[in-house]
């Protein structure tokens, strides 16, 4: 049962994206995580696999208080895309280069395609859109569109000089900003 657990803690660290800068040299690994896989070198079997009790045991002990915070892609590309629209200084925690990156994800961090949870015109005549993950995105240019209803599909995407365009139910793209 240990073992099934340390291979279980194993994988979970190997899911985690950004193991992969500390190897360009951009950000170090967490002395804790760097100590866990120096334990592979260790030749006996025995003082090995004490070395493993040891370091996962301080791992998750460490994980329990907080001090490190194990994700997997899926829950970065979560965060990332909650986090769309928004200006952030790059912290470096949400994955590797954008060098590295396909197309494909290249173009996934530029453009959102979700649903519209509510919509309203505002007091300057201006569509505000919330989205179904509670982000409100307000209109900033001066073409008339008509108000999207609950459900229907609207795409966002980075345009220029940090601005973003929407497609509202397919209509032709308004200019929009995010405001929470």
């Amino acid at each position: 049962m240990k073992i099934a657990a340390r291979a279980a803690t194993l994988s979970v660290l190997m899911m985690v994206p950004f193991t992969a800068q500390a190897k360009d040299g951009a950000e170090p690994r967490p002395e804790i995580f760097r100590k866990l896989i120096d334990c592979r070198a260790i030749a006996d079997g025995a003082a090995r696999l004490a070395c493993f009790d040891t370091q996962v045991a301080k791992l998750d002990e460490a994980e329990s208080r907080s001090e490190v915070v194990i994700v997997d892609k899926a829950q970065v590309k979560k965060a990332k895309r909650s986090l769309f629209g928004l200006t952030l200084p790059n912290l470096g925690i949400f994955g590797g280069k954008d060098d590295d990156k396909s197309e494909a994800a290249k173009l996934e961090d530029e453009t959102i395609e979700t649903t519209v949870k509510s919509a309203y015109v505002n007091s300057a005549g201006k569509v505000t859109v919330i989205i179904d993950d509670g982000a409100k995105w307000v209109q900033i240019d001066t073409r008339e569109v008509r108000t999207p209803k609950p459900g229907q599909p609207i795409r966002i995407r980075r345009a220029a000089l940090g601005s973003f365009l929407a497609n509202l139910n397919g209509q032709i793209a308004i200019r929009m900003r995010r405001e929470n």
